[in-house]
């Protein structure tokens, strides 16, 4: 069986104060066997993770260099969030594509760079409303988790999460229908599964589209949907809680 995930995604949200506020309500109304995490802006990271410490919730980064060191102005290396002890970090989510034009091949060097430093990196693939609308959507999910596969090797695959967010469903209310995310979980598993039987079954695949409390239960219910990762929502104490509760 594998453990749900709920993953808090703040972007570029908080402050010292509301940060301490939102987990102190978390943590104290939080019940649940899923496994959670919380991705705030790394400046914040040392911060939440000192006032974490001791509480059953991790805390992840939301992004992360290729680089372990050296001149690379404003950015954070795998082996910084190491010495933080950081465990989870997001890569290749659809704002650092599209506003930041990530391309495939960096959010690969970024996966290999997490995973030689024992790091997990929860890898976020989606299409946008066009390419689903152009029924590309299979085609562009395919292609950017081969992109990874193809560049780790089999010496990397070991621990990793993936989570599908079509980019039509983030921060706009939509949300994938039940058959809809079933759909392309289970390609993406089935892709894993072509590579080793073994890693598809083992690795979470998160829904990461605007889910909220009203849709989650119905969202993790389904057989290849193992958490999500979450984005206004998680900044919601009760509203984060009901997710976590609705996934274990």
């Amino acid at each position: 069986m594998r453990q749900p995930l709920v993953a808090g995604n703040w972007k570029m949200n908080g402050s010292l104060k509301e940060n301490r506020k939102l987990l102190d309500e978390l943590v104290s109304g939080l019940n649940t066997k899923a496994e959670v995490l919380v991705c705030p802006p790394s400046v914040y990271a040392q911060s939440i993770c000192e006032q974490l410490a001791g509480s059953a919730i991790k805390v992840g980064l939301q992004n992360v260099s290729d680089k372990t060191s050296g001149a690379y102005t404003g950015e954070v290396s795998p082996l910084m969030a190491k010495d933080l002890g950081i465990e989870y970090v997001v890569i290749g989510h659809s704002e650092r594509r599209s506003l930041f034009n990530e391309s495939d091949e960096e959010v690969a060097a970024k996966f290999c760079a997490l995973t030689d430093q024992k790091l997990v990196p929860i890898l976020c693939v989606g299409e946008t409303l066009e390419e689903r609308e152009a029924g590309d959507t299979m085609n562009v999910v395919t292609a950017q988790v081969e992109a990874v596969l193809r560049t780790a090797g089999p010496e990397r695959l070991a621990n990793f999460v993936i989570a599908y967010e079509p980019v039509w469903a983030i921060g706009t209310g939509l949300t994938a229908t039940p058959e809809q995310a079933q759909e392309v979980h289970a390609v993406i598993r089935g892709l894993l599964a072509k590579h080793d039987q073994a890693m598809a079954d083992r690795t979470r695949i998160l829904y990461g589209g605007s889910m909220k409390a009203a849709n989650a239960a119905d969202l993790i219910a389904l057989p290849d949907v193992d958490g999500g990762l979450v984005g206004g929502a998680s900044l919601i104490a009760e509203e984060f809680q009901a997710i976590c509760h609705a996934a274990g």
